[in-house]
């Protein structure tokens, strides 16, 4: 009986195993101060275990506290669809050829009201069922390569990803979408960006802030936001979300500049200091900004070359008033080869921990030096704790956000062979994550001053 109790504990379960009560069956239950009739649902394992979760006739759900129930019977039961209904995915002969390369999650699914169950959709078919818009705007293929949460993601991924890009785009793939958890992307998108080398073809990643079973989901939108960049003439690795909360349009963000700004909010994504590099609105895209590699500038699609080597062991430290000696000496005593500080203010860390940070340069470990405010350059000429550091060797990160220097980091030493030659291509505009300067209306921008 159990299996069919799924998420039930303890004193809970048990009255619905007395009452041989499953998960979907249609239960009427009798409290003290009222009557519901629902549809019993699964519930998480680690909810409260007291109590009994239904979905009411009028689809909402409601938990009841074991104790407050004083009859609970089955009335009914309704069948549980796991499969989303698949349709062929209709292919033209005049739309595009595109990859949708999955990490894990969900990148569309659907509600079963009648069951309360949330259905995925992966193949073509299923995202045809659920977003029949993207068959008017490409030919889509589909391809799982990880079954993970963002959070779970390592460069071992970045390199498999950036790989698996290099050999679509040389079969003749005209554009590829991402699908990843929302709180990485940002350092995926970087790790591409850097990795994918002369690349010919759009790389788009693409989530979700809200699941699907919600009305206010942002799944079905950004996906054919995605999908109408992926089949643009940009060649560069990008991210693509809601730039409002109404779902009016969707934001294009150079992969290093790109952070995730809110934890819940749809347009949580915001391109650092510069402005956005275009708007997707109604299937239609809107650049602005007009320093971007087209597929036009590429001689051949075959251009794309994914250079993976990357450094696992890269630290980063968050300077903090009580930051000592002892952790940074984690890193070097542990064989660390690059080490991203961020700092407070124009770049600065306690001068408590220069001792540290001397020997591990000594030790030929790079430290970089970027800034907790996020926006803004670093500037280490302008006080005396920043010219110290710049002088024990730390290098200003300009611009950089933390992540993107951890990835550059990771990327610069994993293809260098020498440490002059690492902090050369460090300090090199690879993949245009510096900027000359930061732009005025980049920290608050409203989406009506940039058109």
């Amino acid at each position: 009986m159990s299996k069919n109790l799924k998420g039930y504990r303890g004193n809970a379960k048990k009255l619905l195993e007395k009452k041989n009560l499953k998960i979907w069956d249609i239960l009427q239950i009798k409290t003290k101060k009222t009557e519901y009739q629902g549809i019993l649902l699964p519930r998480n394992e680690y909810s409260d275990e007291k109590f009994i979760e239904i979905k009411l006739e009028n689809n909402y759900n409601v938990g009841i506290h074991y104790n407050d129930i004083s009859e609970i019977k089955k009335i009914g039961e309704k069948e549980a669809h796991y499969k989303i209904p698949e349709k062929k995915f209709p292919k033209s002969k005049d739309l595009p050829e595109i990859t949708l390369l999955g990490t894990g999650g969900t990148v569309a699914s659907r509600l079963d009201y009648t069951t309360g169950a949330v259905i995925p959709a992966f193949t073509p078919g299923e995202l045809f069922s659920a977003v029949p818009e993207l068959a008017e705007i490409c030919n889509l293929e589909t391809e799982i390569l990880f079954k993970m949460l963002s959070e779970n993601m390592k460069p071992d991924v970045w390199q498999t990803l950036a790989k698996k890009v290099e050999t679509l785009a040389h079969s003749g793939k005209e554009g590829i979408i991402i699908a990843h958890g929302t709180d990485t992307m940002g350092y995926t998108s970087a790790a591409l960006s850097f990795m994918l080398q002369n690349l010919s073809i759009p790389v788009v990643l693409v989530g979700s802030q809200r699941s699907s079973d919600r009305p206010s989901s942002d799944a079905a939108i950004n996906l054919i936001n995605a999908a109408t960049v992926a089949t643009s003439d940009i060649a560069e690795v990008v991210v693509v979300m809601l730039g409002s909360s109404s779902h009016e349009y969707g934001l294009i963000h150079k992969g290093t500049l790109v952070r995730k700004m809110h934890t819940s909010y749809r347009n949580t994504f915001r391109t650092i200091d510069d402005i956005p590099m275009g708007l997707v609105k109604s299937r239609t895209i809107r650049m602005l900004k007009e320093n971007y590699r087209t597929k036009k500038s590429q001689s051949s699609k075959k251009t794309t070359k994914a250079l993976t080597n990357f450094e696992d062991k890269i630290g980063m430290i968050y300077s903090y008033p009580g930051l000592t000696n002892e952790e940074l000496n984690f890193y070097i005593d542990k064989g660390y080869k690059g080490i991203v500080i961020m700092g407070t203010g124009l770049g600065h860390v306690n001068t408590r921990v220069f001792d540290s940070i001397k020997r591990g340069i000594e030790e030929d470990i790079l430290f970089i030096m970027t800034s907790q405010t996020l926006h803004g350059f670093i500037g280490m000429n302008v006080y005396s704790t920043g010219r110290e550091l710049l002088d024990l060797g730390v290098i200003p990160a300009h611009n950089l956000i933390p992540e993107t220097a951890y990835v550059k980091l990771g990327w610069v030493l994993g293809n260098s062979d020498s440490l002059q030659e690492a902090k050369q291509l460090f300090l090199t505009n690879i993949a245009d994550e510096f900027l000359e300067r930061e732009v005025p209306i980049a920290f608050n921008y409203d989406i009506e001053d940039l058109l």
